[in-house]
């Protein structure tokens, strides 16, 4: 398995995902990486009802993502993996799938969050598991689409929390 592109968009499958950041890379399977969607029948079909035809997807808990990273039949796979946050990235990197780049798309607001950017909201976890991100040398990249300018999402997380 080739892991193409990591990105963090809690919205998951939607325009921005079929129209650009399919196309920009030979991506054959998407994979939704998210413990809560994995377990949420309702919710995993409907995310998984919008992918594009032409691309497999599938939802899977961090755990069967470790073993389907490990197993010889997904080999041939180039693939996006999609999270919901930060925390599932980091618990995935700790059990041995490497990934060396995460592009940070979109987290809502919500009440125990802080505004980063427009599209990014964290929460104290989400800061820590960035943290910790950071620390293993992944390199966490602000891009909303493909063609925007590359920004450093981490360093624009630490001049915000700072405040």
């Amino acid at each position: 398995m080739k892991i193409e592109l990591a990105r963090i968009d809690d919205r998951f499958i939607h325009g921005q995902v079929l129209t650009k950041w399919v196309k920009l890379k030979p991506i054959t399977r998407i994979i939704i990486v998210s413990d809560s969607v994995a377990k949420d029948e309702m919710r995993k079909t409907l995310i998984l009802s919008v992918a594009p035809a032409n691309v497999k997807a599938s939802a899977v808990s961090v755990d069967k993502m470790v073993r389907a990273y490990n197993s010889p039949r997904y080999d041939k796979d180039n693939v996006m993996l999609l999270f919901e946050c930060p925390e599932d990235i980091l618990n995935l990197v700790e059990k041995g799938v490497p990934i060396s780049e995460v592009n940070v798309g979109g987290m809502r607001f919500e009440r125990d969050r802080q505004q980063i950017t427009k599209a990014v909201s964290v929460s104290p976890d989400n800061v820590t598991a960035f943290n910790k991100l950071n620390e293993l040398g992944i390199e966490l990249e602000l891009r909303q689409l493909p063609g925007d300018t590359k920004l450093d999402f981490y360093k624009e997380l630490k001049t915000k929390i700072n405040k």
